[in-house]
């Protein structure tokens, strides 16, 4: 069924009960899209503050959704690069 080489990982599990057996696909949680999140800010305003605890309630209301903002304040506040605001910004992502 697999070729020599080929990636198992996209084909899911196997279901060996049946006689033939098939590919079953697993559900993975997909992160969050951010567009989501900008429509919905006030409901997770809240979350941020409780992820990136630097960043002031005015802050975060200024942020308004916007994800270039929210990476500049937490370069700002952190002092991370821009890259790692981004990487903080989607692990954040990943759990929502």
């Amino acid at each position: 069924m697999f070729g020599a080489g080929a990636d198992r990982s996209s084909f899911g599990t196997i279901d060996h009960r049946n006689r033939f057996p098939c590919v079953i696909k697993t559900r993975r949680k997909r992160p969050m899209n951010w567009d989501r999140i900008e429509e919905n800010w006030k409901e997770f305003k809240g979350k941020a503050i409780a992820q990136w605890g630097k960043l002031t309630d005015d802050e975060v209301d200024r942020v308004d959704g916007r994800r270039t903002e929210l990476a500049g304040l937490i370069q700002q506040k952190y002092g991370k690069t821009r890259e790692e605001a981004e990487k903080d910004i989607e692990d954040w992502l990943s759990r929502h």
